[in-house]
């Protein structure tokens, strides 16, 4: 089994180095950066510099060998050369005496530098031929500017009334030292105050940037399950960050809302399982007190049917917690129309009859129980308030399957048609609690429709409510 490719680990003593705050890591990156791209550009310019000045330098010496070239091929050359562009010019025959020099070279000895391959003493007119040197191999001029260390030594050859000439023309290289030392202290100089600029610039647009995420965690930092209330400055920057303090306080937002639908849940379910507790207690401590044979048969069945509403109600509030918590549940390819005729059929003891009309051909992929409860709580609901009739509809419209509850009751006013799916909601609270409900069953169904990817809503209707739950249909996505 080949071996795992293992990322090479920072020691221990080097990652203490390494600056761990995001400000200090830019700060580090941008100065590593421009150092890195301060070294390579000053090292570049240095290279033309030297390079531009080395070649300036030769062409003078060519220049100032040319010219005495053509004056030497055209008639005999003076013992004393006019000095032109600071090159220093000597000329030599066929047997390495002087001809001619520059006057800087009149009062030293000078002779011919060894080279490579001499030009012949034939070669005949002028031959512009350069040979040139490298610097570092160029020997120094006997007696010629011996304070200068370099020179570029330019070579030609050239037959004229003086016969067989060998011209040497010397450039030094002294300011093109000079230049380099001068270009070489400045760029050691500025380069490390350019890159402490840059890391001190840097530093500080950092915390400037970052001041703003420091205000939010601080804040954050001291926002308890008490201040869920408090929120996190968004600065005026419309950047990454005040956007980042707009999510933060959206989050709040939900966490807060959050907070509250759950203490006013747990408030709602201490006073919904109060009463029927009470009622049982109440009960008993009757019970107790006439042990009257005559008086038990009716006071256990009221006892049984409040222990059946604290059962109903228990579930419920186990049912709310599971879906709260999003726990996964099995889901399976399902035909709603037989599933609805059979849980219909199964309800025998309905206060109003129950009419049914389901068309078949919907599939609709979720789970068989949740589904039944959906149906369930909602011919429950209309049970509660029809009059005479309840209506159970289930048809298949583009992509939905829907399923419509009507009944003939007082209906649900509009400015109530969302406030009836909130948990412990009743319009007629003492109706409500006459005919057993709690205000879960609605807030329960429309849940299990979100959980099949759908939605429950009340809707308009000529008479009585009107609920209607559209669920996917199976194969219909994309």
């Amino acid at each position: 089994m080949a071996d795992r490719v293992r990322r090479p680990r920072v020691p221990p003593r080097l990652r203490l180095l390494l600056p761990r705050s995001v400000r200090a890591r830019a700060t580090f990156a941008a100065t590593a950066v421009v150092t890195l791209a301060l070294g390579g550009s000053s090292a570049a310019l240095l290279a033309v510099l030297h390079a531009n000045l080395l070649r300036t330098a030769r062409d003078s010496a060519v220049e100032q060998a040319g010219k005495v070239v053509e004056l030497a091929s055209r008639e005999h050359l003076p013992s004393v050369l006019a000095p032109h562009g600071g090159s220093s010019v000597w000329v030599l025959d066929a047997s390495g005496k002087p001809v001619a020099v520059t006057p800087d070279l009149l009062a030293r000895p000078v002779a011919a530098p060894p080279l490579p391959n001499p030009p012949g003493p034939s070669a005949p007119g002028p031959d512009r031929s350069l040979l040139q040197l490298p610097p570092d191999e160029q020997p120094l001029l006997v007696g010629a500017r011996l304070h200068d260390r370099r020179q570029q030594v330019i070579t030609m050859s050239v037959s004229g009334p003086d016969g067989p000439l060998t011209v040497h023309a010397a450039a030094s290289l002294r300011d093109v030292e000079a230049a380099g030392d001068t270009t070489g202290t400045a760029l050691a100089v500025g380069v490390p105050v350019l890159v402490l600029l840059v890391a001190a610039v840097t530093w500080r647009v950092t915390g400037r940037a970052l001041r703003p995420v420091e205000a939010i965690r601080a804040e954050v930092a001291e926002i308890t399950g008490h201040d869920l209330h408090r929120r996190v400055p968004v600065p005026h920057t419309g950047d990454e960050v005040a956007r980042l303090a707009v999510t933060v306080n959206a989050t709040l937002d939900r966490l807060e809302d959050a907070g509250l639908r759950q203490r006013r849940f747990i408030a709602d379910a201490s006073h919904e399982l109060r009463s029927p507790i009470a009622v049982l207690r109440t009960q008993l401590e009757v019970a107790l007190a006439h042990p009257d044979p005559d008086l038990w048969p009716e006071l256990l069945a009221d006892a049984l049917e409040d222990t059946v509403r604290l059962q109903d109600l228990a579930a419920d509030l186990l049912l709310l917690a599971r879906l709260d918590a999003a726990d996964p549940v099995a889901v399976e390819l399902l035909d709603p129309a037989a599933l609805f005729a059979a849980a219909l059929a199964a309800r025998t003891a309905d206060r109003v009859p129950v009419t049914a009309e389901l068309a078949d051909g919907a599939e609709v992929l979720g789970n068989r129980t949740w589904l039944t409860r959906l149906l369930t709580n909602l011919v429950d609901n209309a049970q509660r308030y029809a009059a005479t009739r309840v209506e159970v509809r289930l048809a298949v419209r583009g992509p939905d399957v829907v399923l419509e509850v009507r009944d003939d009751g007082p209906g649900i006013p509009e400015a109530d048609r969302e406030r009836v799916f909130e948990r412990f909601t009743r319009l007629d609270d003492a109706r409500s609690r006459e005919l057993g409900g709690a205000g879960l069953g609605l807030a329960i169904a429309r849940d299990l429709a979100g959980h099949h990817g759908g939605t429950l809503a009340a809707e308009p209707a000529r008479t009585g409510a009107r609920l209607v739950a559209r669920l996917p249909r199976a194969g219909s996505a994309g």
